[in-house]
């Protein structure tokens, strides 16, 4: 027989709780996000760097997933309108992830085709050091979150968040090994390892796959999820 341990505190107390914790987390996720995209765009530009650019966009990208998150979890509840309207984001979203990946590839070529070599990036390399600092914590601690919530949706955008740890990594060692060994190709390499992971995000949100109010709202009080 399963015994229920004493909660010291209402159920609605621990949901309004983790609720915020939620919004604090994805407003962390967008301002750092604002941030990261704003200096590997602008460093990217000036040393030509596919990679440097292609994290950028992809930063902004995770703003808007962030800001559909935050609009969702500040809607009143009940709301008929809020599922679709989400479903509806989460399509615009992946359509934009698939045309990063259209970007990065057509770009990549470019570089290819015009041997047009990336400079080092000193800025580029301390900004994926600093993402890969603090992606990942981010990313495990949304995800903690949003499992506690049991919300679908949370889960969803704090594995977009892991996935720039890894774009991070990758970042990281193109952007080295042009800085080290001046492998320009490096740079290219770096980018193009990107696009499976963008393309399977944006596959995904364009499918917007129905899984009922789990994606739209956390549990509620004595539901259970296997």
């Amino acid at each position: 027989m399963e015994v229920s341990s004493p909660i010291s505190t209402p159920f609605s107390e621990q949901r309004s709780r983790r609720l915020t914790i939620a919004l604090i987390l994805l407003w962390l996720t967008f301002g750092w996000n604002i941030i990261e995209g704003i200096v590997a765009i602008s460093a990217g530009a000036r040393a030509s760097s596919v990679a440097l650019v292609g994290f950028g966009l992809d930063s902004f990208i995770e703003v808007t997933a962030a800001g559909v998150l935050i609009w969702r979890l500040q809607a009143a509840d009940g709301d008929p309108r809020i599922e679709g309207r989400e479903r509806v984001a989460r399509r615009i979203i992946g359509t934009t992830f698939l045309a990063l990946a259209a970007y990065v590839l057509a770009q990549s070529a470019y570089a290819v085709v015009a041997s047009n070599e990336p400079g080092e990036s000193t800025l580029g390399l301390a900004l994926a050091v600093t993402s890969l600092a603090l992606m990942p914590a981010l990313g495990l601690a949304k995800k903690a979150n949003a499992n506690a919530l049991h919300s679908h949706a949370l889960i969803a955008e704090s594995h977009e968040t892991l996935v720039c740890s890894y774009l991070s990594a990758t970042l990281f060692v193109g952007l080295g090994a042009n800085a080290l060994f001046g492998w320009w190709w490096a740079d290219i390499a770096a980018a193009l390892a990107m696009v499976p992971w963008i393309v399977k995000e944006g596959i995904e949100g364009v499918r917007a796959e129905e899984c009922g109010e789990d994606c739209a709202a956390p549990v509620t009080e004595g539901e259970e999820h296997a």
